[in-house]
């Protein structure tokens, strides 16, 4: 299941650069620009085909893609005459803008329509106060702030009863439960290593299992590493619309708050107890590893699903703003030099002056060449951490 999960997320990877791509390439196409290639990947080829004046094809580097438009810059001098005036740089600003943002904008369009099929198609987590239980905790954490089970952890006192997602429990030591917190209330005042009775009903039939508490060091209260099952909701169109601009809205900040706090999550990255959870900054290997974990969650098909969707659906939204980022060699530098040249022109034109023409990318090559460097490194870095201290879904 944890393999399956890769090759999901792989999928969704790989469709996602398709789309981002492909964002370029039409946008590009309806302004009558000359789109030479259209690939997946870098480096050298693996298979390509020539259709019209495009060529597609995958290359041996997974690590993007790229769509090829003829004089997209300054620098580019091999353009011939008779493609001059179909190339990137003799077309108007606004349509240069719109062809750098498209990438992104694909990004948002598929974040969105998955936070819509998820609304309307999965459902919404609704209020549920139902003691029936959704997920098995396989192990009594080390202390309150451990995210995972390591080796030595001793399984957890619901697992080694025999409880299982979907048991709605219906009564503790002899005594009735009706809600979830009546029963998180009755867990924690019974003293750990206790033995205790819990009625479940199960495929329609009651059964009694006996239940030995744990205690875990820095947390209130008795233990027995249950989880509450989800109860979702499907909603009309209207209101997965409403629901999927809310949820993009929060993912953005959250994206935003993502980027600002990068500087502070690097002394995270190898420290166990902080950088092996979801909640931190993790690479694309991290995120794999993520969706494979979630994949093969003991719970409800919704749940796993809309956990693997949020995956996917974050990280497209990320990807998409930190493309907007106005610094070279991102969308969004290009982005920023078409906008700076716009502008000066417009203030030429006020001082009666000739349009200054395209920004030198020469003197922009070293500042490019800068921050590709750092953002490499940088995610190198975090594919190490990763692997070294490998991230994990909190327990």
């Amino acid at each position: 299941m944890t393999l399956l999960g890769w090759l999901i997320f792989i999928f969704a990877l790989i469709f996602s650069i398709m789309l981002h791509e492909a964002g370029h390439f039409v946008t590009a196409k309806k302004f009558h620009m000359k789109v030479t290639q259209f690939f997946v990947g870098f480096g050298q080829t693996l298979w390509s085909f020539q259709k019209g004046e495009t060529e597609y094809g995958v290359k041996a580097i997974p690590a993007g893609g790229f769509v090829k438009i003829v004089g997209m810059t300054s620098l580019e001098d091999d353009v011939a005459p008779e493609d001059e005036p179909r190339s990137f740089r003799s077309k108007p600003g606004w349509q240069r803008i719109i062809v750098l943002a498209a990438g992104s904008f694909m990004h948002f369009v598929l974040a969105f329509l998955l936070l819509f099929v998820l609304a309307v198609g999965i459902g919404l987590v609704a209020n549920s106060n139902s003691p029936t239980v959704g997920a098995i905790d396989p192990c009594v954490p080390a202390n309150a702030t451990a995210t995972h089970c390591v080796k030595g952890n001793p399984e957890s006192p619901a697992a080694r009863a025999g409880l299982r997602p979907g048991d709605k429990i219906t009564a503790l030591a002899g005594r009735p439960v009706h809600t979830w917190t009546q029963l998180g209330n009755a867990i924690r005042s019974h003293p750990a290593g206790k033995t205790v009775a819990v009625t479940v009903l199960r495929d329609g039939r009651t059964r009694t299992l006996l239940v030995s508490l744990a205690k875990i060091s820095g947390r209130p209260g008795s233990y027995m590493g249950i989880t509450q099952a989800e109860a979702f909701q499907t909603v009309g169109p209207l209101r997965g619309i409403t629901s999927a601009g809310s949820q993009f809205g929060e993912i953005v900040t959250g994206s935003v708050g993502a980027v600002g706090s990068l500087r502070s999550e690097i002394p995270k990255l190898f420290d166990r107890s902080s950088a092996s959870n979801a909640s931190g900054v993790t690479s694309i290997v991290g995120a794999g590893e993520l969706t494979g974990q979630a994949f093969a969650l003991n719970v409800s098909w919704q749940l796993k699903v809309s956990v693997v969707l949020d995956i996917i659906i974050s990280i497209n939204i990320f990807v998409g703003l930190f493309n907007l980022l106005p610094l070279l060699p991102l969308d969004g530098g290009h982005l920023a030099v078409v906008i700076y040249e716009r502008a000066r022109a417009w203030l030429a034109r006020l001082r009666g002056r000739p349009d200054p023409g395209l920004v030198d990318m020469r003197k922009l090559l070293p500042v490019s060449f800068g921050v590709f460097a750092l953002i490499v490194g940088f995610g190198l870095l975090v594919i190490v951490a990763n692997l070294v201290n490998p991230v994990h879904i909190p327990q």
